[in-house]
């Protein structure tokens, strides 16, 4: 099967361009906002409208921030240093999730300290609307034809124009709906059951490094990296922080919730 070559620019405005990768996640952010202003009314939390909106601009900041951070200093430090202008090319690709996460999780601390908010509740609420923005940014990488997966014979198999004449995995697709849909179910259906602040946020670094790290399997390994910790990919190694933390974060939330 041969990938459906979709151009990365939708438009052309004089220089400016609208890409794909960029609208994706302009989608992902509205839909992340519509996803935690249901659930703040659904679980009453203590929040307004502009509470949840001020807290979605801080974690745009965040997470853009974060990420691309993340990427150039964790996957490809040499080639960023030695052209430090293309650290702002971001329409290019090349963002870092658990960079993207680091990002997220301290402009929501700062957020929790200026708006006095139970920056546990915080969590919560970010995950949950963090899952829409995993599934669109990944559709992103798809679209740019990136990140592909590694050679397989099924029938599904893409060429990718930057993946030589071999058919692979289209993984992007794959961590879409893993990363994405799933998870989301996942989520929204633990907040349904669960008061206490932090589970939900525990669950979701455990869910995500647990399906990150078998999805890994089927993604080609970055070629500046490859693998770094005998058949384990640089993600792989951080998911399985990602699943130590999370259940960690479990665990201590629950055993501090009142009795």
């Amino acid at each position: 099967m041969r990938y459906p070559i979709i151009d990365p620019v939708i438009v052309h405005v004089g220089p400016l361009q609208l890409r794909w990768y960029g609208l994706m996640y302009i989608v992902g952010f509205v839909v992340a906002y519509a996803v935690m202003l249901h659930v703040t009314r659904k679980k009453q939390l203590p929040m307004t409208r502009a509470d949840v909106e001020d807290l979605v601009t801080y974690c745009i900041l965040g997470l853009v921030a974060g990420a691309r951070i993340g990427y150039c200093l964790i996957y490809n430090p040499s080639y960023y240093l030695a052209h430090p202008l293309k650290f702002f090319a971001v329409w290019e690709g090349g963002m870092s999730f658990h960079g993207g996460l680091i990002g997220l999780v301290l402009t929501g601390y700062l957020f929790s300290r200026a708006r006095k908010k139970p920056f546990l509740m915080l969590a919560d609420l970010g995950a949950i609307g963090a899952t829409p923005g995993l599934f669109f940014g990944r559709i992103g990488n798809f679209i740019n034809g990136e990140l592909f997966g590694r050679v397989t014979d099924a029938p599904w198999g893409m060429v990718f124009p930057s993946g030589g004449p071999v058919a692979r995995h289209p993984s992007q697709l794959y961590e879409a709906f893993g990363e994405g849909l799933l998870l989301f179910v996942i989520l929204y259906l633990a907040a349904r059951k669960v008061s206490t602040h932090g589970v939900v946020f525990g669950i979701f670094l455990a869910c995500y490094g647990a399906v990150r790290f078998v999805l890994e399997f089927f993604r080609e390994p970055d070629p500046q990296i490859g693998f770094v910790l005998l058949t384990l990919t640089m993600g792989q190694v951080l998911c399985l922080a990602m699943v130590a933390l999370g259940l960690f974060t479990v665990g201590v939330s629950l055993k501090s919730r009142p009795r």
